[in-house]
């Protein structure tokens, strides 16, 4: 974005892919304190004043742990994902199968007239907004194109697997959910301990369901715990291009951008209030969706933008993978965003609690109040406000643009 439309927005790029993972964080607690109820046999996951509280405890311990700066969770992040997601996700197939296969009661219409949800206007296809974030981050793995030995060829590829697995692993455990979890307990933040619980009764295991649940929970966790510094280290660098006042940019002994995360903690704080707000968590749930797919949207449709200018005003730019048909791909891109954009700011069919218009104005109003400070901090940005030293401006000039095949 920097380099197609220079330094506003590349700041602009850079604020919004931070903080639609704050707006993230409280989603991501909210369903851990619904895992919680699971594996402590109390109903109070609809509870708004448990779901705020729990939110705003664990998150500030979480953050309080990020401050020390070992980086314990980093370490143990890829094992969270394979024990609290990836297992879950394999077991709820598993038992998906053997449900289908020995005969047991099937909640949902398998035919193929029932794969595309009945219309009964734009809100019955909102939820749609939240395949949007399934898919959102995947153009950070784009730093790490440069240790590859072809990335040429080898990140396309890789890519396509990600978009593979990512498809294999929302989809077949929806499947299995819905085959067996009545149509009207279904819910956002539940649904995946309800299967569970609905699969281990059937099968009289239901001892089980609170340990998967605690699995889930703890996976869920050390996810947050290990997110909670690394998107913000790259607000911290273009903070210290002078696009930040210098209070933002203050770091702690063990070096880990303590002003940030006490400011992103502060968010997060606002925003678990909107389950107290929000009367139906549900619903809460699903705006805070809104909220992340709008601010994260934007970032998007700038950076399809940006990818459509690059071609046409840098051409001889000699790149080890040329996307073809730029302008129909990112074209495509684009308006896929665009419209996906507009969906986030309706409120979805069946969700109570907030009005329809109700609905639009919150969303509205956090993503201006979240979204728009890079552009005001861009125009009253200072000379002091560059800290770096000699050598740290220097080297912010070399941008790799495309790394060489290694040999």
């Amino acid at each position: 974005m920097r380099e197609a439309f220079g330094n506003r927005w590349g700041f602009v790029a850079i604020w919004l892919q931070w903080i639609q993972n704050v707006v993230w964080y409280p989603m991501q607690l909210a369903f851990i304190a619904v895992c919680l109820t699971y594996v402590f046999g109390v109903n109070i996951g609809n509870n708004g004043f448990y779901v705020a509280a729990l939110i705003i405890v664990f998150y500030w311990a979480s953050t309080l742990l990020s401050l020390a700066g070992k980086g314990l969770f980093a370490k143990v992040g890829s094992w969270s994902g394979i024990v609290g997601t990836i297992f879950p996700a394999v077991l709820l197939i598993v038992l998906g199968a053997l449900w289908l296969t020995t005969g047991a009661p099937v909640q949902t219409d398998m035919h193929a007239s029932a794969m595309l949800p009945p219309w009964t206007g734009i809100a019955s296809i909102v939820l749609i907004v939240s395949n949007v974030l399934a898919y959102a981050g995947m153009e950070v793995n784009a730093v790490h194109a440069e240790t590859m030995r072809d990335p040429g060829r080898e990140f396309p590829r890789a890519t396509a697997l990600a978009t593979v697995l990512i498809l294999l692993v929302f989809i077949l455990p929806t499947m299995a959910i819905a085959i067996a979890v009545p149509h009207s307990k279904l819910g956002l933040m539940d649904s995946v301990n309800l299967a569970f619980q609905e699969f281990f009764n059937h099968w009289h295991i239901a001892w089980a369901t609170p340990l998967i649940s605690l699995l889930i929970a703890a996976g869920a966790i050390a996810s947050v715990i290990a997110w909670i510094s690394g998107p913000s280290k790259g607000l911290l660098a273009a903070a210290r291009t002078g696009l930040m006042p210098v209070a933002l940019q203050k770091r702690n002994k063990e070096g880990v951008q303590s002003h940030i995360l006490f400011a992103q903690a502060g968010i997060v704080t606002v925003l678990a209030l909107l389950f107290v707000v929000i009367p139906n968590g549900d619903t809460a749930f699903a705006t805070l969706i809104g909220m992340a797919s709008a601010l994260y949207l934007i970032m998007y449709m700038l950076m399809f933008a940006a990818a459509i200018r690059l071609r046409h005003t840098k051409p001889d730019v000699k790149r080890t993978y040329r996307t073809p048909a730029m302008n129909l791909v990112a074209g495509v891109g684009f308006v896929a965003c665009a419209a996906a954009f507009v969906l986030s700011f309706i409120r979805p069919a069946g969700f109570t609690g907030i009005s329809g218009v109700g609905y639009p104005l919150l969303v509205a109003v956090v993503v201006v109040v979240l979204g728009v400070p890079p552009l005001i901090l861009y125009a009253l940005r200072r000379p002091g406000w560059d800290v770096r030293s000699d050598e740290e401006k220097a080297d912010d000039q070399a941008i790799l643009v495309n790394p060489a095949p290694k040999d």
